[in-house]
């Protein structure tokens, strides 16, 4: 029973709610402001909204008919019948009150207005798909996944540790979003058709899968350019070089694969967010030992 949870909690997705957290502290740590509680009570208040959004994703989509029996993605808790629709439903209950109550204590470092954020980023992780305009059913998921999982996540991070905001924090939160896109951009890209069927209206279905694999290209392209601060220094000018290689070698299997052969893309594309994640990592750490 405890496989199928995690399955349903997607792991492999688990990065892009993790990435986020680690750039907005190597951000911290270059300018002086690291503070790893913070830092700690963010990565688990992310990890807990990413999978109630995901039990959320499971549930609803079971429920509007977006899950069916010819699905060629991963499989579904729900949908397989491996956990019960109530099972569900009160786990992703569950879980977003717990990251609700964690989230909760960086109030005491952020001040109160911190609730206002915290009932935001709940609320959209469930009307991403629950309630009566879900977002991923009307094009708007990559928009919610580049403001929430990029420009929030990493910004929030870093604003509660610094007390402000600067440009190369906002890019950073920019270039990460854009990936974290581009792992919604695969998920939707193998389940086109699907999607089509059931009312799933995505960016992939509404502009299709040609726009899909070139806007994928350039989010990794436009991710390099956006950490410019980074890799301007000294030697690093070529560091961004060794995310190019991966990216475009993930890249060329998605453009030329489909239905169950896009499967392992999806994870190569989390994976990517994870290596560019530790190279911005790196190079900020770096910049800050050099004193460059």
């Amino acid at each position: 029973m405890l496989k199928l949870w995690i399955d349903a909690a997607r792991p492999r997705t688990l990065p892009v709610s993790v990435g986020p957290v680690v750039v907005a502290a190597a951000y911290a740590w270059y300018f002086d402001v690291f503070h790893p509680v913070i830092v700690s009570v963010c990565v688990v208040f992310a990890l807990l909204a990413q999978i109630a959004s995901n039990f959320a994703n499971d549930y609803f989509d079971y429920k509007k008919g977006a899950d069916r029996s010819d699905r060629v993605g991963p499989r579904r808790a729900v949908a397989s019948g491996d956990i019960s629709p109530q099972k569900m439903l009160k786990a992703t209950t569950f879980t977003l009150f717990l990251a609700c109550a964690i989230g909760s204590t960086l109030i005491y470092y952020g001040g109160w207005w911190l609730i206002i954020a915290g009932v935001l980023i709940a609320l959209f992780a469930m009307a991403y798909s629950a309630g009566p305009y879900p977002l991923a059913y009307h094009g708007l998921g990559d928009v919610t996944v580049f403001i929430f999982f990029g420009l929030v996540a990493v910004g929030l991070t870093y604003f509660i540790q610094a007390g402000q905001i600067n440009v190369p924090v906002i890019a950073g939160g920019a270039a990460i979003g854009l990936l974290s896109v581009n792992v919604l951009l695969v998920n939707n890209y193998r389940d086109m058709e699907a999607d089509k069927i059931s009312g799933k209206r995505t960016t992939v279905v509404l502009l299709g899968r040609n726009w899909a694999k070139w806007t994928y290209l350039f989010n990794g392209i436009i991710a390099i350019v956006l950490t410019s601060f980074v890799w301007e220094k000294d030697f690093l000018f070529f560091v961004p070089l060794i995310y190019v290689i991966f990216h475009l070698s993930t890249w060329n299997k998605l453009v030329k694969r489909r239905g169950v052969d896009l499967n392992p893309v999806l994870g190569m594309t989390a994976r990517n967010l994870f290596i560019f994640t530790v190279l911005v990592c790196i190079g900020l750490c770096y910049a800050k030992w050099a004193g460059v």
